[in-house]
């Protein structure tokens, strides 16, 4: 059973949709299946904390239709961690990954995402931990390169070389360091330089780790490139912004399976059973449609598609119907 459910989703983090907070919601991955049935979808972060200290429980929610999805855990306490993995493990979640990469000021002062860097021996111990908890269900990680004036060449395979002797066997690398003194979070998604070599030096280095590339890769093209080194890519914001782009075709070009959607139109109407359960459920219309902003991006009739859905979706009272009427706009868009 475990080897069955690893070797799984090892196949479907050929092309993962990265964690975003703020972003990768429920509705969002909800969408994001739509366009794919394929790729490995991702949490926003939940920190162990919230879910162990505060019963938070209701960050767990999530479709069935998600699935492959994966719940990432924010944190540095081995047992809080343990416990918040049991939990994505009761809740039926595909995987446990934890986060090594975050840099911003709220997750260094709790001690976790990119500033466990500093400390691989705390996070081979969170590992540990989480992979005792979680059983048959893969635990993962994601990381960066090094933070500030670390050496990535040395403390990267370092952290690699504990990463796979407490049992974790597939990571993540955003292909970029963390500068935690002197950029922003926002900054340190552009400014450190990319080094996608040094990330594909590690794959020959670990040939037996499953390795997936981050940072900086906008379309399939960019991931089949990848994917002729490493074993995965994870794309973030350009399957966001463009979601058509990666993952309308995402299916039949990475995964060479039959893709599930037909065109963005198709993609926006086959979403209007989830806003109206969404609706019904006392929700409202712009939880749902902000996701979907993107979908058309770069066609023609984008920018009405955009403002009559976020302008439709502000007003009173909102239903599916907003989505009908912005779709006007681009009705003759047909991939």
């Amino acid at each position: 059973m475990e080897k069955a459910v690893k070797s799984q989703l090892g196949v479907s983090s050929r092309l993962s949709v990265a964690p975003m907070m703020d972003w990768t919601d429920r509705h969002c991955r909800a969408f994001h299946r739509v366009l794919s049935r394929e790729v490995l979808l991702y949490t926003e972060m939940v920190t162990a904390a919230a879910l162990v200290r505060g019963g938070a429980t209701h960050l767990l929610a999530y479709g069935t239709e998600e699935h492959p999805v994966a719940l990432q855990l924010g944190g540095s306490d081995p047992a809080e961690l343990a416990e918040a993995t049991a939990m994505a493990v009761a809740y039926g979640y595909a995987e446990v990954n934890l986060n090594v990469g975050c840099p911003s000021d709220r997750v260094q002062s709790g001690c976790f995402g990119a500033i466990l860097m500093e400390r691989p021996g705390l996070v081979a111990d969170c590992l540990s931990a989480m992979v005792q908890a979680a059983g048959d269900i893969p635990v993962t990680m994601k990381c960066r390169l090094g933070v500030d004036e670390q050496d990535p060449a040395t403390v990267l395979p370092d952290l690699l070389a504990r990463m796979e002797d407490a049992g974790v066997g597939r990571v993540t690398v955003h292909a970029r360091k963390a500068w935690l003194q002197g950029l922003s979070p926002r900054e340190n998604r552009d400014i450190p330089p990319l080094d996608y070599d040094l990330v594909h030096a590690m794959k020959l280095r670990f040939p037996a780790l499953n390795l997936s590339i981050n940072g900086g890769i906008a379309t399939l093209d960019d991931a089949l490139e990848h994917l002729k080194v490493v074993d995965g890519v994870m794309i973030g914001r350009a399957a966001y912004h463009d979601p058509g782009a990666v993952l309308l075709q995402a299916d039949s070009r990475i995964f060479n399976r039959p893709d599930p959607c037909p065109d963005r139109v198709t993609a926006a109407l086959r979403m209007i059973p989830h806003i109206e359960a969404h609706l019904s459920d006392g929700g409202k219309l712009g939880q749902v449609t902000r996701h979907m902003l993107g979908l058309f991006a770069g066609l023609p009739g984008a920018r009405g598609w955009r403002r009559t859905l976020s302008e439709g979706a502000a007003k009173p009272g909102a239903g599916a119907d907003v989505v009908r009427t912005a779709l006007d706009h681009v009705a003759t868009v047909a991939a």
